[in-house]
């Protein structure tokens, strides 16, 4: 693997993310809407007494929801954009291969989603400060909102391999992630072995119900990073595919 190609389409897209009105948008959104949602369930005149765990734990649930909207939102324009503007041609006439070209658009997205998510950390500090939580509840929580939006980047990424625009790759990226959101649902509501099938695809839930409470599970970890290189793959095969029509 050519690490250096991959290490220029990194910062050329992450310069991208910094530079546009479009990466500060999906920040500001998502830290406002972060902010709200914690006063309304640990500061609003309706929170009670609440412990510090559970109030983390709340925090992580609706930070994971935002995470997944973010994720989609800042993919869709990866490869969408270099179609639309013709700036594809140049890419696939370059001695760089398509899964160079992937894994960097991901990295860059991942890295500004990180930034993002970590741009929360005032929350947890709120809540260290006025109560009494684990400081490997933090980190793990964190760890899986990270997972989670890798996975949810990944479903992206190979959306927005499929067209050239932007629209329709966020309708289908919204489609897949939702469809694996709502696997976890329909496991609760239906019977074995079906139960069980459902509940290991959801890509939230039973996978993400450990980094609520602080516990880190491997199976968990590897199935996040399952669906990373999978999505990856696919969206690599798609450009494969792309490079010769």
């Amino acid at each position: 693997m050519n690490l250096r190609a991959t290490g220029i389409i990194f910062r050329r897209e992450l310069q991208t993310y910094v530079r546009s009105p479009m990466g500060y948008i999906v920040a500001a959104v998502v830290l406002l809407l972060d902010g709200v949602f914690f006063y309304a369930t640990a500061l609003g005149p309706e929170a009670g007494e609440r412990l510090s765990g559970l109030v983390l734990a709340g925090f992580f649930y609706n930070a994971s929801g935002l995470t997944a909207v973010a994720a989609v939102a800042l993919s869709i324009r990866l490869i969408a954009e270099e179609r639309q503007t013709g700036t594809q041609l140049l890419l696939d006439t370059s001695p760089v291969r398509d899964w160079e070209i992937v894994l960097g658009k991901f990295l860059s997205a991942l890295a500004f989603l990180s930034a993002i998510t970590v741009a929360t950390l005032y929350i947890p500090l709120l809540i260290l400060v006025n109560g009494k939580i684990a400081v490997g509840h933090i980190l793990i929580g964190y760890l899986g909102l990270v997972l989670l939006g890798s996975a949810v980047l990944s479903i992206g990424v190979f959306a927005t391999s499929l067209t050239r625009h932007q629209l329709v790759a966020a309708a289908i990226a919204a489609v897949i992630t939702g469809v694996m959101f709502l696997f976890w649902e329909l496991s609760q509501i239906v019977g074995a072995p079906l139960s069980r099938v459902f509940a290991a695809f959801a890509i939230h839930g039973r996978h993400f119900a450990g980094f609520l409470s602080g516990l880190l599970h491997l199976r968990d970890v590897a199935y996040y990073m399952a669906v990373t290189y999978f999505f990856l793959f696919a969206a690599t095969k798609v450009m494969e595919a792309k490079r010769w029509e």
